[in-house]
């Protein structure tokens, strides 16, 4: 960290109204548990307050109705209105003080083909691969090893971390971070049925992605068939999912790690889907639409809430005689018990 912080270049820093001392001093970000005197943390659940009567913490971000309490122990606190929000502020702001901005220019090692249009700022790193026709905005960083392909654009300030991958024609906008190992363009998974064998489905489309989208280590985001895969402004992706071909995600949904959307689903915006869900293909899911962890989509979801659903496998005829009585077992039980009642009387 370049030079001293205090308590009150924190508050100057997210927007919080500093309460007790605003020259302490402040040398880390710290959890409540695991905080010291020279660390500043944050309070955004209320079933964490008993936390505040014994963090060590010297400064804290929370909201005005456990200032006082905070306070009265000799602490710092920062006022704010939403504590978890002014966190994710706080090490943003962190870390650009942090990790000094990396000079503009291509690495010596690096291949940039003819005619490849570099913005401002431009950095490409050590055996970087930027082919012909591609477009790079300004403050763009294309790490190591990192594969820029065919007409590919980056809009500004985007981000290619070590080894990842843009396939032919791909468009990503400004300030998305592709993390390291990510695929964006490979083919889509595309095979015609002949005599027994599969004949490969050249897929013609590429990947459209909006600003302000970051996708995790390992993801894959396959290109379209005929039309683009698109990933609308603001989704965020984990790490280790697969995004099958002529996909579309509508802006600021988010899914966590392991999920799996098969081809040409259409999923709204502002949804989130835990671990391991899956999505199977050709579905329309709605705005809002909020998937539990490890869940399957089988059908389309077009009203907004929350939606779980886990069944064991098992043989395919089975397993639709099981989930048409699973379906009827709500009914099932209000006629049961009617006839308890009944039988009582």
């Amino acid at each position: 960290m370049n030079g001293s912080l205090t308590a009150a270049d924190i508050a100057a820093a997210i927007g919080g109204e500093v309460r007790g001392d605003g020259r302490r001093a402040v040398v880390r970000i710290a959890a409540l548990e695991r905080a010291d005197d020279g660390s500043v943390s944050f309070l955004a659940q209320p079933r964490l307050r008993p936390l505040l009567a014994s963090t060590a913490a010297g400064t804290v971000i929370l909201r005005e109705s456990d200032a006082d309490a905070l306070v009265a122990r000799g602490r710092t606190a920062i006022v704010v209105d939403d504590p978890y929000r002014a966190y994710a502020a706080l090490t943003r702001w962190w870390v650009a003080r942090e990790r000094p901005v990396g000079a503009s220019g291509v690495h010596p090692s690096a291949y940039v083909a003819p005619g490849v249009r570099l913005g401002a700022h431009v950095c490409i790193g050590p055996f970087a691969v930027v082919e012909s026709g591609a477009v790079l905005g300004a403050h763009v960083h294309v790490g190591a090893h990192a594969v820029v392909g065919e007409r590919v654009q980056l809009g500004e300030g985007a981000v290619v971390h070590a080894r990842a991958t843009l396939g032919r024609g791909c468009r990503v906008g400004a300030r998305a971070v592709l993390h390291s190992g990510c695929v964006i363009g490979a083919d889509g998974f595309g095979f015609a049925p002949h005599e027994g064998r599969w004949e490969k489905i050249e897929q013609l489309g590429a990947v459209w992605m909006g600003d302000d989208v970051e996708i995790g280590a390992n993801t894959c985001v396959d290109r379209g068939a005929l039309d683009d895969t698109v990933i609308e402004d603001g989704v965020k992706l984990d790490n280790l999912i697969q995004i099958a071909h002529n996909v579309h995600i509508g802006a600021h949904t988010a899914m966590a790690g392991c999920v799996g959307v098969a081809g040409s689903a259409r999923i709204g915006r502002h949804c989130t889907f835990g671990g391991a869900a899956m999505i199977l293909g050709h579905l329309e899911i709605g705005d809002h639409v909020h998937i539990s962890a490890a869940s399957v989509v089988m059908s389309s979801i077009t009203k907004p809430g929350q939606y779980s659903g886990v069944f064991p496998i098992d043989e395919n005829g089975n397993w639709e005689k099981n989930a048409a009585t699973l379906r009827q077992l709500h009914q099932l039980r209000h006629r049961l018990r009617a006839l308890e009642k009944k039988s009582s009387t």
